[in-house]
C-alpha cells in the first residue's frame, strides 16, 4: 500500500509517497513520469516519515541544508538506477557536478547520456539533489520539473546562475 501527503513548496505543490515507512517519492508539479502513483495512494498526512519529510523541506527551504540521512528513503528502481540515485546523494549542497562526472563516479562504462536517462527518473528529487548535475560546459539541461524550478532550487542554494548556460526560451527563475 502506498499513502500520500501533500506539502505546498516554493516551487510548486509536492506528493509525498511513502510505503508507510520509508520515502519513496516526491513528486512535482510539472514532473510526468510517476503521476500514476498518485492515483493510487491513499492520503494519510499523520505517517511519521511525512512529518520528518516536511521538517527535512522546511529546513531546506529555509537555507539550512538539512542531512539527507536524516530521512528513510527507499530507491524503487533498476541496479543501475539506484547506484547513480545513490551518487546524487554525496552532491554537496550549493555544488554542482556534470553528468559525466555522476558517469566517473560509479564506474560506468555507459555514457553520460545513460546516466542522464537515470537521473531523469529520480523518484526522489530535491531530496536526492538530481537538479544539482548540469550538462558540459555549465548547460543547464533537463530537469523533471522544469528547467525553471531547477534555476529556483540552485539560486536557493547560493550558486551564481549567471554561470550557467540556460536554455533559449528560459528565464531566470525568481525564488
Amino acid at each position: 500500500m502506498k499513502y500520500k501527503a501533500n506539502y505546498p513548496s516554493p516551487i510548486g505543490n509536492l506528493t509525498l509517497i511513502s510505503d508507510g515507512t520509508n520515502l519513496t517519492h516526491v513528486i512535482l508539479e510539472k514532473e510526468s513520469y510517476y503521476q500514476n502513483i498518485k492515483k493510487d495512494a491513499k492520503t494519510n498526512d499523520n505517517l511519521e516519515i511525512f512529518k520528518q519529510t516536511k521538517t527535512w523541506l522546511d529546513k531546506y527551504f529555509n537555507k539550512e541544508k538539512p542531512n539527507i540521512d536524516d530521512l528513510k528513503l527507499k530507491l524503487e528502481g533498476t541496479p543501475f538506477q539506484i547506484k547513480v540515485w545513490n551518487a546524487l546523494k554525496t552532491i554537496s549542497y550549493g555544488q554542482t557536478v556534470t553528468y559525466g562526472f555522476v558517469a566517473q563516479k560509479i564506474n560506468s562504462k555507459t555514457s553520460a547520456r545513460a546516466v542522464g536517462g537515470a537521473i531523469g527518473h529520480n523518484p526522489i528529487p530535491i531530496i536526492i539533489p538530481c537538479h544539482r548535475v548540469v550538462g558540459t560546459n555549465n548547460n543547464l539541461t533537463g530537469f523533471t520539473g522544469g528547467i525553471d524550478v531547477k534555476i529556483k532550487l540552485l539560486k536557493l542554494e547560493g550558486l551564481d546562475i549567471t554561470k550557467y548556460k540556460i536554455p533559449k526560451g528560459e528565464k531566470y527563475a525568481k525564488m
